[in-house]
């Protein structure tokens, strides 16, 4: 393992003193570097850091120690920027919580008067720091190795290929006799080595019952088994399906695919059984993926005819409910399969869609079964250099499969641009009560076919009955957007500003927009919708920098009871440089219930609000104020230890003193 490369450009170093260049760092420094929870996490692991070393380049060197010993170092840049590099396996985009440990250790030493001596040239650490970790972790292994839950297991540095090349060396030498003696030894020694011996000479010599009938065993006696695993425990009982695929594999390889599909059916019936009831996050289903791959690679060297071999793969995509067949789109889309065989599936696929019972009333499960044969079909048409028949299918189908998307797409596709809007039209009608969802993308359709037809007012309608629909401020963004297009953004923001305080329907003499094709402009009232629509209200504010109303708005809100902490954050970052009080006093107030939950995670979250009262405080000129409320916090909260250390955070020190 190397250690890892900054991405950031490298610049000759600074040849200040390692600590005024320390000094200039604060908590809030290395928070914005590595975030709340890094920060945090480092903390616990000071006491962790060795070797603590200054560097030729002007920086600061360390053995960090976790569930492993990891070299890291830190480089102090212009303009408050670090650069790390670290040996542990963490590669998130930014510094891990050793590099800040490091860091804090550095200042540590630094605050209590320690010498920090420099990095030993060519020793262990700079070894490892220079990529050279086996001399390294040779010279000196003995660390503590200590759990830690954060850190995945250093990755190994010598490499299979290279254990396989030294593996063929050593055999290479042996003679004749001497190999198969080792062999016979292994094998009395290993039953799985003596069963590959065996089964590899059955298979040379063209005799597989007795694999089959064994595989055939195994598959019952497998499938048979539960699937379970706690993974709070570290317990459980996960079906080893490996010797079924690698003899899978073997058969295929041997040129007996009939045998290896013949066995998938088997294992297909059974393990889906199995996966159905299994409790294992999943790893029984992967483990069946790995034999069914084996089974998919078989298929198209099967004696099953082409359009059988589709159609089996089909069916079975049908059933495979936990997505066991993964590989199974590569085969659909291999050259070995014709237009001709295509053909011949499309029409054995249009009989059984023609012989399925049509959806009455609600009927989703019928539906669903339908609009599953409905897909194949028409994926089997494409490949059969059938497209002609999409659209006239699509027609047949669209109430009872409720396709009308798919077929308003096929239109625009072929140019049927009056056709597609009439299906918009009727498929909104259809589905606007019982599948709303379908009949909002088709109004999007009929957006973005006006919007191609450059009828701006009637996309602004349409975005206007988006917004009267849900109210929220990206809406109110598109509405302007489309409105300012139309020419009648003041008319419309009138209204709809007019709408959120009373919610009255604007007038029709005033409202200068055309009726959407389909839809009313306002929708029934919803449960929980209020009038005036203050949140709402607040939001457009903000986003057009109206600060006063703002805050006005804000006090408005604080007398109703439908307000929370999220509106309270917005606007305290709104309105922050214009209404430095109002912004104070939300966040002294969120960071006082913060405390009061007694908690440390409660605790570092309240810091980033007092953190922003110090930069306003700072801004402002009233520090006074702000050592005030610290010293407030100190004597209110002297028993919370955890909160002591939390308030030190947000003082704005140097990290170094």
């Amino acid at each position: 393992m190397c250690a890892r490369k900054s991405t950031a450009t490298r610049r000759p170093p600074e040849r200040k003193p390692l600590e005024s260049r320390l000094r200039q760092f604060t908590i809030d420094d290395l928070q914005e570097w590595a975030g709340t929870k890094i920060l945090g996490r480092a903390r616990a692991y000071v006491k962790k850091v060795s070797g603590l070393s200054t560097t030729a380049d002007g920086g600061i060197a360390a053995w960090v120690s976790g569930s492993e010993r990891y070299a890291t170092s830190v480089r102090i840049l212009n303009g408050k920027r670090l650069e790390h590099a670290c040996t542990c396996p963490y590669d998130w985009g930014g510094p891990c919580k050793h590099a800040v440990a490091l860091v804090l250790a550095a200042a540590e030493a630094l605050k209590g008067g320690k010498a920090i001596a420099p990095l030993a040239e060519d020793g262990a650490l700079d070894r490892a720091l220079s990529g050279d970790l086996e001399d390294a972790w040779d010279e000196d292994d003995d660390w503590d190795h200590e759990e830690d839950e954060w850190d995945t297991p250093r990755i190994p540095a010598r490499r299979g290929a290279d254990r396989q090349a030294t593996v063929e060396k050593a055999l290479a030498g042996q003679s004749r006799e001497a190999l198969l003696r080792l062999l016979c030894d292994l094998a009395a020694r290993h039953p799985h080595i003596k069963r590959l011996i065996l089964e590899t000479e059955q298979l040379a010599d063209g005799r597989t019952d007795q694999l089959i009938r064994a595989l055939r065993k195994d598959i019952a006696r497998l499938t048979a088994e539960p699937a379970w695993y706690n993974p709070w425990r570290g317990e459980g009982s996960i079906p080893d399906y490996g010797p079924v695929a690698e003899r899978l594999r073997a058969l295929l390889d041997h040129g007996h695919a009939d045998a290896v599909v013949e066995l998938g059916e088997t294992l297909w019936e059974q393990g889906n059984a199995q996966v159905e009831q299994s409790d294992d996050e999943g790893e029984t289903g992967i483990r069946l993926t790995a034999c069914m791959d084996v089974v998919l690679e078989a298929l198209p060297r099967s004696s099953l005819a082409p359009p059988a071999q589709l159609l089996w793969l089909i069916d079975r995509l049908f059933e495979d409910e936990f997505d066991l067949l993964g590989g199974a789109d590569a085969v659909l889309k291999k050259r070995v399969y014709t237009r001709v065989h295509w053909r011949e599936v499309a029409g054995v696929l249009e009989a059984r869609l023609d012989a399925m019972p049509r959806p009455k009333g609600g009927g989703f499960r019928v539906r669903y079964f339908r609009e599953r044969v409905l897909r194949v079909l028409l994926e089997a048409y494409e490949r059969a250099g059938w497209k002609d028949r999409i659209i006239p299918r699509l027609e047949t189908e669209a109430e009872s499969c409720a396709c009308y998307g798919a077929l308003v797409d096929a239109l625009l596709a072929a140019g049927e641009r009056d056709r597609a809007r009439q299906w918009c039209i009727k498929g909104y009608q259809q589905t606007v009560k019982e599948a709303p969802g379908i009949a909002a993308h088709l109004q999007e359709r009929l957006r973005a076919m006006g919007q191609r037809s450059r009828r701006h007012d009637l996309v602004a309608a349409y975005r206007a009955q988006d917004f009267f629909s849900y109210p929220a401020v990206a809406a109110y963004r598109e509405l302007r957007k489309a409105s300012e297009k139309a020419g009648c953004w003041p008319a419309v923001r009138e209204a709809v500003l007019g709408y959120l305080e009373t919610g009255k329907p604007p007038a029709d003499r005033a409202w200068p927009l055309p009726a959407p094709e389909v839809g009313s402009l306002l929708p029934e009232r919803r449960p929980g919708q209020w009038s005036p629509d203050l949140d709402t209200l607040i939001d457009i504010a903000i986003l057009e920098q109206r600060f006063d109303d703002v805050v006005a708005l804000y006090k408005r809100l604080g007398t109703t009871l439908h307000w929370g902490q999220e509106t309270d954050k917005q606007v305290a970052e709104a309105v922050a440089a214009s209404h430095p009080r109002v912004a104070l006093d939300i966040w002294r107030t969120i960071a006082e219930e913060l405390i009061a939950q007694v908690k440390p995670k409660a605790y570092e979250e309240a810091a980033v609000y007092l953190r922003k009262m110090r930069k306003v405080h700072t801004r402002e000129k009233s520090l006074g104020e702000w050592k005030s409320l610290l010293d407030g916090l100190r004597e209110r909260h002297k028993p919370k230890r955890r909160l002591m250390e939390v308030l030190v955070t947000v003082e704005g020190k140097g990290i170094a003193g």
